[in-house]
């Protein structure tokens, strides 16, 4: 990850401007969490973390980086498909994010999309894994899935193995469409970003 320096401003300021007390202190944050979220993960894979737990870290990460409208009381997650990372996921259930509890929930139909804020779609190459991403679409969730085709099959978050790693790209126009805004460190992190943001 590179940096680069703002260019001189043609009026002679350098480019510089008077930033609020918030900026200095936003800053500092966003670069913590990123390394934080870099460092465990190495750690995660130097212990010998299975894919499963790596996957069911990387929901959760997620839900600290969406803003997410309406103001819910809870954020919860919600799974459809083979049930490879339920029992992983129920040990956060109930920590607090962004002052939120964590909930998470098995769902079997679009009918029950209602109260969630994500969507992990465990086979979305199945036929009742592309048609539960169609009708979820429809609804104000981030949706996330397996497999190099989800981005291109609408979803927002792809995981995906490459080089021994689970990685992660993200379709922004998806994102959008949703409704939600993803925080700048969370696309640094991506291995690609689609669409109109990058």
């Amino acid at each position: 990850m590179s940096f680069s320096r703002r260019a001189a401003a043609p009026d002679g300021d350098l480019g510089c401007r008077r930033r609020r007390p918030s900026d200095r202190l936003r800053r500092p944050f966003w670069l913590l969490a990123v390394v934080l979220v870099c460092v465990l993960a190495q750690e995660a894979f130097a212990q010998g973390a299975s894919e499963a737990q790596i996957k069911a870290a990387y929901l959760i990460s997620f839900m600290k980086y969406i803003d997410w409208p309406g103001n819910p009381a809870n954020l919860n997650i919600c799974l459809y498909g083979r049930e490879t990372l339920l029992p992983l996921l129920a040990g956060y259930e109930g920590r607090s994010i962004g002052g939120r509890p964590l909930l998470i929930h098995k769902v079997v139909s679009a009918d029950q999309l209602a109260g969630c804020q994500q969507l992990f779609i465990a086979d979305s190459d199945s036929a009742r894994g592309a048609e539960m991403l169609q009708q979820a679409l429809k609804q104000p969730l981030l949706i996330t899935g397996d497999g190099e085709n989800f981005i291109r099959q609408g979803g927002a978050i792809a995981l995906a193995r490459s080089d021994g790693r689970v990685v992660f790209d993200i379709n922004t126009d998806a994102i959008a469409r949703a409704g939600l805004k993803a925080a700048t460190p969370m696309l640094r992190l991506a291995r690609s970003l689609s669409g109109g943001q990058r």
